[in-house]
């Protein structure tokens, strides 16, 4: 199931090729078997025993290959399908060896299903650049074969019947292919769109809190020292200005996030663009996060693309998101000089409120900061 920016996973094109892909494994592997079962009821002279013996061997350890890919759904290595056209390759140049001259007759031999089977396979599995001249080789050593074992045959109903399933296959999946790609790039330019929309949501949310806290408390306070309510020392002042700024540390308000899943590293690519001022590399691993824990993901990296921006002196950070014992792990890293967390002046309110209490008042998050004379790094974490 695709989720709200998943762009990079269970992709249209992905699931195409991976259909395709276990049918036409599953397909090769049934093909075997019946093929198998007729060169051995079709053992007819000449077909020699020596000759025969171990190729079908070799033919039906390849089918059980295919069997086992299609029972387990593994993806289809490009190198099996090389030994699958290595093999129908040898079998079609055996022919006068495998096949009764009367099977030859009208390409209804046992090994023209294999040729069949291996033009699809290459066709599915490579693009038509490598596709098209593997298919040619396979079609080509069965015109060649058969000519061996029969010079009288004719072959140029078999070529054309080979080249149009080439070409039609070729046509069919560049179509496929082509829809798919279609697909995911409509799928994720929406998704870009609402995860844009998501972060502009997430940057106006912060104002309006800042705006609505300063208004309630700081604002207050000075406006009754303008007005001189408060002629001298007092300590009515000092504790109302204590519970104002008591007040602007708690702007980490638990944010109201939506319950679907979001797709964590498109959201980081999407703050880290938005950055101002800065180059942020990214290496992001596809994770797919609830809403609220992607927002407060998204509002620590935010804050701290946005201290390097301001306070770090240098114009590049590093933005990585891996899997780490169990937890989903974000760094945001820089080379500037540093800072002492002990001595942040009380103005500072992004570090403590948008970084480490935001991540911290996570269930099963966390976070922490090593700064020093080599750089700042801003850890985050949070385990499912």
């Amino acid at each position: 199931m695709t989720h709200l920016g998943s762009t990079r996973y269970d992709s249209a094109a992905r699931q195409v090729e991976s259909a395709v892909t276990r049918t036409a494994t599953g397909v090769r592997g049934v093909t075997g078997l019946v093929m198998a079962v007729a060169a051995i009821l079709g053992a007819a002279a000449p077909v020699s025993v020596l000759w025969l013996a171990p190729l079908l061997a070799l033919e039906l350890g390849w089918t059980a290959l295919f069997l086992r890919l299609a029972w387990r759904r593994r993806p289809l290595r490009g190198w099996q399908v090389a030994g699958d056209v290595v093999t129908t390759v040898a079998l079609c140049l055996a022919q006068r060896h495998l096949v009764a001259a009367e099977a030859l007759e009208g390409g209804a031999s046992w090994i023209a299903g294999l040729v069949t089977m291996s033009i699809i396979l290459a066709v599915v599995a490579w693009t038509p650049r490598v596709a098209i001249p593997a298919a040619l080789t396979v079609a080509g050593a069965y015109l060649v074969g058969m000519r061996l074992a029969s010079p009288a045959q004719d072959v140029y109903g078999t070529l054309v019947i080979h080249l149009v399933q080439i070409v039609s296959i070729v046509l069919l999946m560049t179509l496929l292919r082509r829809s798919a790609a279609s697909a995911d790039a409509f799928l994720h330019s929406s998704a870009r769109a609402q995860i844009a929309l998501m972060v502009e949501r997430l940057r106006r949310e912060d104002e309006l809190r800042q705006v609505s806290s300063v208004h309630e408390t700081s604002l207050h306070t000075l406006t009754m020292v303008g007005l001189g309510t408060y002629d001298g020392p007092s300590a009515t002042l000092r504790a109302q200005a204590v519970t104002d700024l008591s007040a602007l540390d708690r702007l980490r308000d638990r944010p109201r996030a939506d319950s679907a899943p979001i797709a964590l590293d498109a959201l980081l690519e999407e703050v880290a663009g938005r950055a101002t001022g800065l180059e942020v590399h990214r290496s992001l691993i596809p994770a797919t996060v609830p809403g609220d824990v992607a927002e407060r993901f998204a509002r620590a990296v935010t804050e701290a693309l946005a201290n390097i921006a301001r306070h770090a002196g240098v114009r590049e950070a590093e933005l990585v998101s891996c899997h780490h014992a169990g937890e989903i792990r974000v760094e945001v890293a820089d080379e500037g000089g540093g800072f002492d967390q002990d001595r942040l002046p009380p103005d500072r309110f992004g570090v403590r409120g948008s970084i480490l209490d935001t991540m911290r008042s996570l269930p099963n998050g966390g976070a922490e900061i090593s700064s020093g004379c080599q750089g700042t790094k801003v850890s985050l974490w949070w385990r499912p």
